[in-house]
């Protein structure tokens, strides 16, 4: 007979004096000061116990054995380790023991509730999936993390302490252990639930990948970065004393107070806010005011950036000067695709200055006056270069490799539309080549140097625009907020014909995927179409009903509580529960064909780029993080293969070997955007 595997499930609370929303993990427990307080466990589905980890240290028989023996256990393959947010407990436990835990060992019950389409936080999935009051997490843990887990002021009444201990406020501990006891409770009666729809083998290795990718962080140029804090602060307060100066106000970044400034000043102009796209409206015409449009100038210029993804390393980068947690595995819970985290690096700003060298040096030196010269705004300068504070140590350098048009090839190969995977088979130049189609000109035509070329950049925001059902109003306001084009409501109207004209086998999909979905829904029978499957699952015992879609690569996507409805124009539609991802709250939602259409090829653009990390991880490649459909690795420079790397990118997977998938990619001592 083989081991029988037991199952531990823990929670932990702990102290660091790093606040770790802002710092992240691994600069948390990083912290000399770090802690564990407390422990709470249960055995194989057992009354939970908690261990006081403070009385362990100080010595306490009971407690210090009951420590010793959970620490045992996390070393024990034979006991899967399960925690909400297990990341966490991880890194916790490693720093005690001394040693990188092995993920493969850990669940973490938070990706299961996040595969299944619910929400992230403990207190927020309890919620969502109705759980019982008991078995929800307890209300009072805020009030009592703040106490114990984060340093306190110093007072005259605390006696000038910074920091609470558990003899401070012994009634106030006892409650700590309970509710510590309590997030165990919580996290089983979740993984209870969602039994019924395990997490894939494939789904859990791709998390391993991630907490070792995540684990490893990338370097950073510390010397970049504080020059950068250093010269936004100086530039900032230079402009913050001539806006004073020109406006005689004391706070001239308020909206309200500037507001009124302006519309005394420019009286022919009537300026109800400052936002970002009114205040360029404003500087395009011929204002009557000298001081009102430099006032304007400078508001631009406070607008274009701020030093805080500087601000971000700097409070989260650790001993060695990388930076780690960058990514959260399932953060998109729609799709499964990640999301940043701490710096943020899925929404940096690109990189158009040139030479990025000298520009980097200027900042690095503070040659203030070189910066303006060369390149004009300081603020935009800065925020340009944030990109190039990540970096690849001495002896090695970044190998980036891009996915090309990644969403472009999967609606094609998902919808049949032959002549773009034609494209994408032969010369690739699917702007050119969706230009030439809608207006009727020969693509030879379509260069530079010919008056034809500006239809490129047409066809660029057609078909990044316009391949999931958008209408003629929001293609017009996206095309000018996303790339700065100016569209007509006419000419917006015309384009969006002309490309869906072009397309006619993708409008097809949007109607097929919405149609097959709103079947399962209202019959409960499995429905096909364009390589994806429909399926309704529903467990009695936990309540929870889902609309599932079936991805070729076997994953799922989860839309729960699903109902069929109708949208404002009267057409049918889905309604689900789930993240609206304004509000980021749990209700309500509405989905339709197109929108289906979108996350499905999003997750399936997602699935392509886990392959090839997983690929790329066995074959040697240390990835440092990934963003959208792209992957930065810092190799030893001798071995730098960027043609390598973008054949394994471009191997389409098994489960859609005719997907024509294409990726490129740069060299570089530091991260950039070509």
């Amino acid at each position: 007979m083989g081991t029988v595997i037991r199952h531990l499930s823990l929670d932990l609370e702990t102290y660091s004096p790093e606040p770790i929303a802002k710092a992240g993990l691994y600069r948390y427990v990083e912290h000399p000061d770090f802690e564990i307080l407390l422990c709470a466990y249960s055995i194989d589905g057992e009354q939970p116990r908690v261990i006081d980890v403070c009385k362990a240290r100080q010595g306490y028989s009971d407690s210090l054995s009951a420590w010793l023996d959970v620490l045992q256990l996390i070393e024990d393959p034979d006991y899967i380790k399960h925690a909400y947010n297990a990341p966490f407990e991880v890194c916790c436990l490693s720093k005690i023991v001394g040693h990188p835990l092995d993920a493969s060992q850990w669940r973490c019950t938070m990706l299961h509730g996040l595969y299944c389409g619910l929400p992230a936080g403990l207190d927020a999935v309890g919620k969502a999936m109705g759980l019982p009051q008991e078995k929800q997490k307890l209300n009072t843990g805020r009030v009592l993390i703040k106490y114990f887990c984060v340093p306190c002021n110093a007072t005259i009444a605390n006696g000038h302490r910074t920091r609470n201990l558990p003899q401070h406020d012994p009634a106030k501990w006892q409650l700590f252990m309970e509710y510590c006891a309590g997030d165990v409770v919580a996290e089983m009666e979740i993984l209870r639930r969602l039994s019924a729809f395990p997490v894939p083998g494939f789904i859990q290795k791709q998390w391993e990948t991630d907490q070792r990718i995540n684990g490893r962080g990338v370097a950073v140029d510390m010397e970049l970065v504080t020059s950068a804090v250093s010269i936004g602060l100086h530039t900032r307060q230079q402009l913050m004393q001539e806006a004073k100066e020109l406006t005689g106000l004391s706070n001239p970044n308020s909206t309200a107070q500037l507001t009124a400034w302006l519309n005394e000043a420019e009286e022919d102009e009537e300026i109800s806010n400052l936002r970002k796209d009114t205040v360029r409206e404003l500087l395009e015409r011929d204002l009557s005011s000298v001081a009102a449009r430099r006032v304007l100038e400078i508001r631009q210029e406070l607008s274009k950036t701020s030093t805080k993804k500087y601000d971000s390393i700097c409070t989260s980068v650790c001993k060695d000067g990388r930076v780690r947690g960058l990514l959260q595995y399932y953060g998109a819970g729609r799709t499964g695709r990640w999301a940043g985290r701490l710096v943020q690096v899925h929404n940096l700003p690109r990189t158009y200055i040139e030479p990025l060298v000298l520009a980097r040096n200027a900042i690095k030196t503070r040659q203030f006056d070189t910066v303006r010269l060369l390149w004009g705004s300081i603020p935009d300068t800065l925020s340009q270069l944030i990109r190039t504070a990540f970096i690849a140590p001495e002896g090695h350098i970044l190998l980036d490799a891009d996915f090309s048009a990644i969403e472009t090839r999967v609606i094609a190969w998902l919808a049949g539309e032959e002549w773009k995977l034609e494209v994408f088979q032969t010369h690739g130049k699917i702007y050119e080549a969706s230009a030439a189609l809608m207006f009727g000109v020969p693509m030879e035509l379509i260069k530079k140097g010919n008056p034809e070329y500006e239809l490129r950049q047409r066809g660029k925001i057609a078909e990044l625009g316009l391949g999931y059902g958008m209408g003629a109003t929001k293609f017009r306001d996206t095309a000018e907020s996303q790339y700065n084009v100016i569209f007509t409501i006419e000419e917006a109207t015309e384009l969006v014909n002309r490309w869906r004209s072009s397309n006619p086998r993708i409008c097809a999909l949007w109607q097929a995927i919405g149609d097959a979905a709103r079947a399962t829904v209202e019959t409960g029978k499995p429905m096909s179409t364009h390589h994806i499957n429909f399926i309704r699952q529903y467990d009695q015992q936990s309540g929870l009903n889902y609309l599932n879609i079936v991805l070729p690569s076997g994953r799922m996507l989860f839309y729960t509580h699903p109902t069929p409805a109708t949208d404002q124009w009267g057409r049918p539609s889905i309604a689900f529960m789930g993240v609206d991802q304004t509000k980021k709250t749990w209700g309500r939602i509405e989905t339709y064909g197109g929108k289906l259409v979108e996350n499905i090829v999003q997750a399936i653009a997602r699935d392509c780029l886990a392959e090839a990390i997983e690929q790329l991880e066995e074959m040697g490649y240390r990835i440092t993080f990934h963003v959208h459909d792209e992957v930065v690795i810092e190799v030893p420079i001798e071995q730098a293969n960027l043609v390598a790397v973008c054949e394994i990118m471009s191997m389409p997977p098994l489960w859609a070997l005719n997907l024509p998938l294409g990726a490129d990619g740069w060299v570089n001592e530091f991260y950039k955007k070509d």
